[in-house]
């Protein structure tokens, strides 16, 4: 819901105080307030605060985009200088321009709050003031890159932890992110593009997202862009297009970007029927159990369990079973590594030991009453892979009602 301007507001509060004051009756200054048929009436303050109920927390609006260049940046702030036209207190709690001038141009028309200077290792860098912005309290603040780690001895370590004060303050937040740096997705925009991206932000955040607005823009448009120098300097073009702006990277980026924001609309819409009443919450739960081991891939598998939970509104369980092998040191690093990536979706984590791995996955299927089951198969397997298939037709056999999906493991490049 769009906030009242702040232009509009003094009339409103004006014509409900005169409404009160012909409205209500005092009993001589000592009593409850009456109105002229004698019954209790609400102060003045409770009145205004019913007609104009202040929110529990800020709105947060994501401009998410596929790629660098598509224009976030310049649409959130877009929305922004619409919104102070309104009326509206919008302030700026950081942008990156990254020498656009375009984008330089927009956010020299806003109010922008200075930034927090700080000292690493003796040299200064700059960061968000998230205290100065909740003195300041603006009704809407723009804070730009959303999964941007801050340096040390900031409020927080990632900037979407200062969002999220800035939310608790009753402040509404516009920002801007990239698909690639939600964290479920990591493992496949490894497999797509061959980039591990590092500034990653937990899916939990993309839960408290009000509104996602998808920033889009074709291939051809943003490669005419790069092409420009709009994006990056024109000296590093060649170097971008024949690497992370390859078409097939952009456009499985772009058709990531389009299913997560179809993912959001469609949660919107049952949590809307829900509440409406025009249907009825799920009867049935869904469990999605993912099992895994101490391969680096073991996070493809816990992603894929990831998405398909939050799709089906679901909850996700990592099952990991110790055969007594013993792992070198590498393999301790990946299983760690693995279940910690477990952890950051808000998965069930389950470690158990045995010495048969169907049979576990069987008890674990079992006592946490899973659902849907995802297993990983190496395409290095072999004819390893035919003993492991008849383990599986063993499941299957033994768990009538439990689906099981079998992912490909591909090798990392």
């Amino acid at each position: 819901m769009t906030p009242i301007a702040t232009t509009t507001r003094p009339k409103r509060t004006a014509c409900v105080r005169a409404w009160l004051r012909t409205s209500v009756l005092y009993d001589g200054g000592y009593g409850d307030a009456v109105n002229d048929r004698g019954l209790v009436a609400k102060t003045s303050e409770e009145w205004l605060t019913e007609v104009s109920p202040e929110k529990s927390r800020g709105t947060f609006k994501l401009f998410l985009g596929y790629a660098p260049g598509v224009g976030k940046t310049y649409s959130m702030l877009s929305e922004a200088i619409r919104r102070a036209s309104r009326g509206e207190d919008v302030a700026i709690g950081v942008v990156e321009s990254h020498g656009r001038k375009a984008v330089a141009e927009l956010a020299s028309r806003i109010d922008r709050i200075p930034l927090r200077r700080l000292d690493f290792k003796g040299t200064v860098f700059e960061e968000m003031d998230v205290d100065a912005i909740l003195a300041r309290k603006p009704s809407v603040v723009l804070v730009d890159e959303l999964a941007h780690s801050n340096i040390d001895g900031s409020r927080h370590t990632k900037r979407f932890e200062d969002l999220m004060d800035l939310l608790e303050a009753r402040i509404d937040v516009l920002s801007t992110m990239n698909v690639q740096h939600i964290e479920s997705l990591g493992p496949t925009v490894l497999q797509i593009t061959g980039v591990q991206v590092h500034e990653t932000v937990p899916d939990w955040v993309m839960q408290r997202v009000d509104e996602v607005q998808l920033v889009d823009l074709t291939l051809q448009a943003l490669k005419e862009r790069m092409s420009r120098g709009d994006i990056y300097p024109v000296d590093r073009v060649e170097r971008a297009l024949s690497h992370f702006f390859r078409p097939g990277n952009l456009i499985a980026l772009r058709e990531l970007a389009l299913r997560q924001v179809t993912q959001v609309v469609d949660h919107s819409l049952d949590a809307y029927l829900t509440k409406d009443g025009a249907q009825s919450a799920k009867g049935v739960l869904e469990r999605i159990g993912v099992c895994i081991n101490a391969n680096p891939a073991g996070q493809y598998l816990i992603a894929r369990g990831s998405r398909l939970a939050r799709a089906m509104g679901g909850e996700l369980y990592v099952f990991y079973i110790d055969l007594g092998k013993k792992l070198d040191p590498d393999e301790w690093k990946s299983l760690t590594a693995n279940l910690q990536f477990a952890e950051s979706l808000s998965a069930h984590v389950v470690r158990a030991s045995g010495s048969r791995l169907i049979e576990g996955i069987r008890e674990f299927t079992r006592e946490y009453h899973i659902t849907q089951v995802i297993v990983g198969r190496s395409v290095r397997a072999g004819w390893r892979w035919f003993p492991y298939l008849s383990s599986i037709h063993g499941l299957l056999r033994d768990s009538p009602t439990l689906d099981v999906h079998i992912v490909t493991q591909e090798p990392h490049r």
